[in-house]
């Protein structure tokens, strides 16, 4: 009995910038927990090929191609999937930029990109999403943020920023939409080897300073955040609201 509250059978689950990295992972997790899979990002070839790449798994797949930091392409692209795939259960908002350089000098321009990358995109499909849910009383929507909604680190402030906003609007959402019977959340993955994070990786110094800074000792697999998503998306969440859970390796519980 207790397994099948993990069981997401029947359910449809939107993740958002999906077609690689911890996207493509936790859209994977959530397939192999029964969920027919919607996989979104604004590059048709890359979320086609990505989604080829879970049918071969055997995984119920389809794709919605929209920009998500465009509000237009955000409501018609919701307006698709509920009219021709089916009402959307689970949202997991991932789409997101990382764009690093010194606070003082960094561009304007690149501070409205990576807000609206980061920000904006979790606000405007969270709430084309949520009018649906509420009116059927029922949603889980989880939310992407960062260990670094927490802690800073050096030339990636505007990044910190977007995703302290994350935790936040998460808040924020369960305060308006929990009465409503959704359930909103986030997950704030550590370090992973992720292509945003490539550079990093391919930095042995950097890795050095991680393997060290993590209690765990390494760089976190992106596999590893599917059970924190698969909980957050099934019923055995539904009375867990307005939470982030962290996936670090433990490097916020230690100085």
């Amino acid at each position: 009995m207790s397994l099948k509250l993990f069981d997401l059978s029947g359910k449809i689950a939107l993740v958002t910038g999906s077609s690689q990295g911890i996207g493509y992972a936790l859209a994977e997790g959530l397939g192999r927990a029964g969920a027919r899979i919607v996989l979104n990002g604004r590059r048709a070839e890359a979320v086609e090929a990505a989604a080829e790449r879970l049918r071969a798994e055997g995984l119920a797949v389809e794709t919605a191609i929209f920009d998500v930091t465009e509000i237009g392409q955000v409501q018609s692209g919701i307006e698709r999937i509920e009219a021709e795939i089916g009402p959307i259960d689970i949202l997991v908002n991932n789409a997101g930029i990382q764009r690093r350089a010194p606070l003082e000098t960094y561009a304007a321009e690149t501070w409205s990109e990576i807000m609206r990358a980061n920000v904006d995109s979790v606000f405007f499909v969270g709430q084309a999403v949520a009018r649906p849910m509420i009116a059927r009383g029922r949603g889980k929507i989880i939310n992407i943020a960062s260990l670094q909604a927490q802690a800073a680190r050096y030339s990636i402030a505007p990044y910190t920023a977007t995703k302290g906003a994350v935790l936040n609007l998460t808040k924020g959402m369960c305060t308006d939409w929990a009465r409503h019977g959704l359930q909103i959340n986030a997950i704030g993955p550590g370090y992973f080897e992720t292509p945003l994070n490539q550079a990093l990786v391919d930095d042995p110094k950097f890795t050095e300073w991680l393997k060290t800074r993590t209690p765990t000792g390494r760089w976190g697999r992106v596999e590893e955040l599917q059970g924190a998503a698969i909980f957050l998306a099934s019923a055995a969440s539904d009375f867990v609201n307005g939470q982030i859970i962290y996936v670090d390796g433990g490097v916020l519980a230690t100085l």
